[in-house]
């Protein structure tokens, strides 16, 4: 059974990308298969991965608008076992023809069943903004991942994505989960112990265990088109985000057992 998640955050620069490429590293790493899909006009994840989004012609979103096999647009990346749907610039373009389509919030859902077989889990790198792919990609998403700094324009935006969840859940995915990630934090920082102390106590469980801590390394893996996991296997970053990697498939295993 395939597990979806959504990677968002109206704020930029949370390590949402980063978090997406190190998580699906880190879980193939354990024995999963596992499918990137770049939903961001950016194209951050695809070019961090050694493909030119420039050369790319078709995303995710093309291929589902146009009536493409999504088999046909998934790339191998460096890493056996680790699959991208590459982005292209065209995305932008989503956010105007998305709305138009009848019943849209459901277009990814349905595009990609018949891949269910095919992965363990698939990982949507949402665009820094709340529009139509975002809400596209949290309908298909068993659970959103909402990656923050414990800095205080980052968890002030989570309150916007508290808002798009409530809106998710009552219109397209009742079953929607959701769960912070703290990421790029320092120990040794005074305000960044104080936010995240704060962080808890607001919202408890919703806080995942693993915090992602700041690392250099993984400022060099883009640069490589490696993720952290197999650039700096014994990194600071790298044993973080194995851990996450074992929170994760451990809260997915739970949620599947669950009765109906």
């Amino acid at each position: 059974m395939t597990y979806y998640i959504s990677m968002a955050n109206e704020k930029g620069g949370v390590a949402k990308t980063t978090s997406t490429i190190s998580l699906g590293a880190a879980l193939v790493e354990s024995g999963s298969k596992v499918l990137l899909v770049d939903l961001d006009p950016q194209s951050n994840m695809t070019l961090a991965l050694g493909i030119d989004p420039e050369k790319n012609t078709h995303s995710l979103i093309n291929a589902l608008l146009e009536n493409n096999e999504v088999n046909s647009i998934i790339r191998q990346t460096g890493v056996t076992g680790l699959h991208i749907a590459p982005a292209n610039h065209e995305l932008g373009f989503a956010e105007r023809f998305l709305p138009t389509r009848p019943g849209y919030e459901t277009l990814i859902r349905k595009g990609l069943r018949p891949l269910k077989l095919d992965y363990d889990f698939v990982l949507f790198d949402c665009p820094p903004f709340l529009g139509a792919v975002t809400l596209c990609a949290l309908t298909a998403s068993d659970l959103l991942l909402i990656p923050t700094q414990a800095e205080y324009f980052s968890i002030y935006a989570i309150r916007n994505m508290n808002s798009l969840i409530r809106r998710v859940r009552s219109q397209s995915n009742p079953q929607l989960m959701y769960r912070i990630l703290l990421t790029m934090y320092d120990r040794r920082n005074r305000i960044h112990r104080t936010l995240y102390e704060q962080l808890s106590n607001t919202f408890g469980k919703g806080v995942l265990s693993t915090v992602i801590e700041t690392d250099t390394k993984l400022r060099e893996s883009p640069i490589v088109g490696m993720p952290i996991i197999y650039h700096s296997p014994k990194s600071r970053a790298a044993i973080q985000y194995r851990l996450l990697a074992q929170e994760i498939k451990q809260y997915a295993q739970e949620t599947i057992e669950q009765p109906a």
